[in-house]
């Protein structure tokens, strides 16, 4: 199925779900499909913004349809706040606080409880923030409050169950060479980042050890209190009532007046060239193809969003997927995504796995589709099915409670403006060709580019024996490096 039709398949069943049904002829085929233009309009962030006596946000969006609530908090955190021997701390005291009961009750008493209540509690902490869930029936969302707050408040961190998540931490470790995606991940990281940015730190069998419970009590009094927590709940709730229980389960309890550090941005320029990884016994190439990105308030990311869907973001109309899966069989799949990052700037990335002989081939026509879109204007069919694609799905943002309430808690988290919610549709829409092309050629940069190949080097370096108009090592835009594999417990590279 193209990309085309399965885009007119999330249309049609946007405007279904959102006018009742009219019954007409069944067409003979899928193209003659015609629907009513969808009107949606978008909620605001204002609407369901409130701030709490003590100061925290709390976003409230009801939904009375199914007998459920919703109730999460964002925490000003973040691994990258671990310190350099003890990489690991912040991810161990997220699963932790939910793992480990707390001070008033076990955790096999807790878990035992939230199973008796089909609810779902939980808690970690990412790279740039903390967070912890609930979700319960209605009726017992007074229990599950008092649950939910005991745990982001006083977690008991059992010390067996800490031990058993760093054992489990240190046998994972185990694995870290195993897999071509998981090398490709990390090596392409430390390509973009550098080895000194807290993205690309690894955890390490000394670092893991060396975090005691102690270090887990300390994390978590320093972070999680009323200063760092942004709140968002939905569902079958009342919205003062929520707000006064949010009120009620936090008065007494005292901000800490330390300010959070800011993310770092990393102080790295990726070097343009070939990098190979080896691993002999695959039979697949994976590859990596990019040069870092642009910001998320950049004034061009919408006509950068347009020219990556029509790259390799948008399935199976993408050029990408369309040459090296469909006209030549390379892969199975070929892909590209251009993030604009929050803190710093994002990354361009391209990708693709392909049998170890057409690896150069692919990457030959990968370089091709970046050339080619910065030289030439795309189609007029491409255009408009990438904008409708954007413009029509926006309303899937909005597609429950929970999701509209988690957005605008995101936003509010990384202090993004609401007001481009309103304007989004408007400003993908009036992309046009020659916006496309004028961002293709400021903002893909061939000669920056890094080539990261992972699989059996040798036999992908030799190329395929049937076409030997490719050459991999002749595609690089700089040196040709190999990279061993570093010790999976040290994370030391020979």
């Amino acid at each position: 199925m193209s990309r085309r039709l399965s885009r007119n398949a999330l249309v049609a069943a946007s405007v279904l779900a959102a006018a009742p049904a009219v019954a007409q002829p069944i067409p003979a085929h899928p193209d003659e499909l015609t629907y009513e233009l969808l009107d949606f309009t978008a909620p605001t962030s204002a609407e369901h913004r409130y701030e709490l006596s003590n100061g925290v946000v709390a976003f409230v969006v009801e939904d009375h349809e199914l007998p459920l609530v919703s109730l999460s908090v964002t925490v000003r955190t973040g691994s990258y706040l671990d310190p350099r021997d003890k990489i690991g701390l912040a991810s161990l005291t997220g699963s932790q606080m939910r793992a480990g009961g707390t001070i008033t009750t076990s955790a096999a008493d807790f878990d035992e409880e939230a199973a008796f209540l089909a609810a779902q509690i939980g808690s970690g902490i990412g790279a740039t923030s903390g967070s912890a869930s609930m979700n319960c029936l209605i009726k017992d969302l007074a229990v599950c409050l008092d649950m939910f707050f005991d745990m982001l408040r006083d977690p008991g961190f059992d010390a067996d169950r800490l031990e058993l998540a760093k054992s489990q931490a240190i046998q994972g470790m185990e694995r870290r060479n195993d897999a071509t995606a998981s090398i490709q991940g990390r090596e392409f990281s430390r390509l973009m980042r550098g080895d000194g940015h807290f993205t690309t730190a690894p955890s390490t069998r000394a670092s893991i050890e060396a975090i005691t419970r102690d270090d887990l009590v300390a994390f978590h009094q320093r972070y999680f209190h009323p200063g760092n927590f942004l709140f968002a709940a939905s569902g079958d709730i009342d919205t003062t009532e929520i707000l006064a229980e949010l009120e009620r389960r936090m008065d007494g309890w005292v901000a800490s007046g330390e300010e959070v550090p800011p993310v770092p941005a990393p102080e790295f320029m990726p070097e343009p060239g070939l990098y190979l990884v080896n691993k002999p016994e695959v039979n697949q190439g994976r590859v990596a193809i990019g040069h870092l990105g642009i910001q998320r308030e950049n004034e061009d990311r919408y006509k950068v969003l347009v020219m990556n869907d029509i790259l390799g973001g948008g399935g199976f109309s993408a050029r990408l997927l369309t040459r090296i899966r469909s006209d030549e069989g390379l892969a199975y799949s070929a892909s590209s995504s251009y993030r604009a990052g929050t803190y710093y700037s994002g990354i361009f990335q391209a990708g693709f796995q392909s049998r170890s002989e057409t690896v150069a081939r692919a990457v030959a026509i990968v370089l091709e589709e970046i050339d080619r879109i910065r030289t030439e204007l795309v189609t007029e069919e491409e255009l408009t099915n990438s904008i409708n694609y954007f413009v029509e799905t926006f309303s899937r943002n909005f597609s429950s409670a929970g999701s509209t309430a988690g957005l605008f808690a995101s936003d509010e988290y990384t202090d993004r403006d609401p007001s481009y919610l309103a304007a989004y549709r408007d400003n993908i829409a009036a992309v046009t060709a020659e916006d496309v092309l004028e961002v293709a050629q400021e903002y893909l940069h061939p000669e920056q580019l890094v080539i990261l190949v992972v699989g059996d080097i040798e036999t992908i370096l030799a190329g395929d024996p049937e076409n030997q108009d490719y050459s991999l090592e002749a595609l690089s835009p700089g040196e040709v490096v190999r990279i061993p594999l570093p010790d999976p417990f040290t994370m030391e590279y020979p």
